[in-house]
């Protein structure tokens, strides 16, 4: 039987050892290549690799083998990322960020206080005093951005849920509550937001909002009691989403090109992935008709030549070397977004996730087998 789970370790490091590698060695300025359509993306780009990266990769980190040849490579990779963290913090470090610079710090700031609350053992626990010190100042100083009127609110409130599980007692609550009540008012019916007031056919409610809203609530659901109410009737979206998401793989791996930021790959997939490490798919779907629709996925976009440059960076497109699908706010870093797919990784191997084979909804469809009528929610 093809061994998914270690073609999934295989390719999610084949992905990020560039990343790591070179902010662990302190060489990411000197060694990454910055592919951008148009304009200087220098002052986003490095904290847009790291974040993203280690959003995708945190909770296989964190809840990975400790033992055995995939335990090995856990360790290796996570060593590498607290370096990597060191690296992109100290101010005299050569590969330091930018964190308020412009607006972009903002969202790759949240990717990586995303990753600190998937991992907050091996990405926040394990560094010396002195790193988080200075991984919490980064994250505050990007209160001075303002955000978009639109996702961006989450990435505010991401920023603070991690700094309330970092400890920092002035935590702002209001950023928190601001973001969770807009996208209250945002939310369209059957599972799904708008990316602010108006809705768009693309992938935000899987790049960004659906998966960030479930990571908040757990993080700091139980502060007041109407987050807590909030909290019941987005994990009731947060399932019909991911119905819909594994409804668009086709039987040969494939899905609908629509939107903006196609660049991100199977990062379109992050949402569906994160209900697979929950447990919490919708009932009719199998975990393991799930990771057969995902694998084909990721087999179909990473295979393709042009992916990768010489020096096994990510290049922009969405299939192989596409530059112009990149909008203007894509650089290489951008597109480390596709790990997210990987936050499965984080189940145990003997999870039923990674047990056995199943066809997923499009192929049993096509192939006349059947398939269980699609049914929307209401609330």
């Amino acid at each position: 039987m093809w061994n998914d789970r270690k073609y999934w370790v295989d390719t999610l490091v084949q992905i990020t050892q560039p990343v790591l590698k070179s902010l662990s060695e302190r060489r990411m300025v000197l060694d990454m290549p910055i592919e951008a359509r148009e304009g200087d993306r220098s002052n986003y780009t490095y904290l847009e690799a790291l974040g993203r990266t280690l959003s995708g990769m945190a909770p296989w980190l964190e809840h990975g083998p400790r033992s055995g040849e995939e335990g090995e490579i856990r360790s290796n990779m996570a060593v590498m990322a607290r370096q990597a963290i060191e690296a992109a913090t100290d101010p005299t470090s050569p590969d330091y960020m930018n964190f308020v610079k412009g607006g972009q710090p903002l969202v790759d700031a949240a990717f990586l206080a995303n990753a600190v609350l998937r991992a907050p053992n091996e990405l926040y626990v394990l560094l010396d005093e002195k790193v988080k010190a200075n991984l919490i100042s980064a994250l505050i100083s990007t209160r001075v951005i303002r955000p978009i009127f639109s996702n961006w609110l989450l990435f505010s409130a991401m920023i603070e849920a991690a700094l309330f599980r970092m400890g920092v007692e002035d935590w702002d609550r209001m950023r928190v509550d601001y973001a969770l009540r807009q996208h209250e008012q945002w939310y369209k019916g059957d599972g799904v937001y708008g990316d602010g007031p108006a809705f768009h056919w693309d992938y935000y409610n899987s790049f960004v909002i659906q998966p960030m809203l479930v990571d908040i609530l757990d993080a700091i659901g139980d502060q007041f009691g109407d987050w807590a109410t909030l909290q019941v009737n987005v994990l009731k979206r947060a399932v019909r989403y991911a119905a819909i998401l594994e409804r668009l793989i086709s039987p040969e791996g494939t899905f609908p090109l629509m939107g903006r930021s196609l660049a991100y790959r199977f990062g379109a997939f992050q949402h569906l992935s994160l209900m697979s490490l929950r447990e919490e798919l919708p009932e009719e779907l199998l975990p393991a008709q799930v990771r057969c629709a995902l694998t084909a996925v990721i087999r179909k976009q990473i295979q393709m030549p042009g992916t990768f440059d010489d020096n096994g960076w990510l290049r922009i497109g969405f299939v192989g070397s596409q530059p112009e699908i990149g909008e203007a706010y894509i650089s290489t870093g951008s597109l480390y977004l596709c790990t997210t797919v990987f936050l499965a990784l984080g189940l145990s191997p003997e999870a039923e996730f990674w047990q056995g084979e199943a066809e997923w909804t499009a192929l049993k469809a096509w192939s006349g087998g059947t398939v269980q009528l699609d049914k929307t929610i209401s609330g």
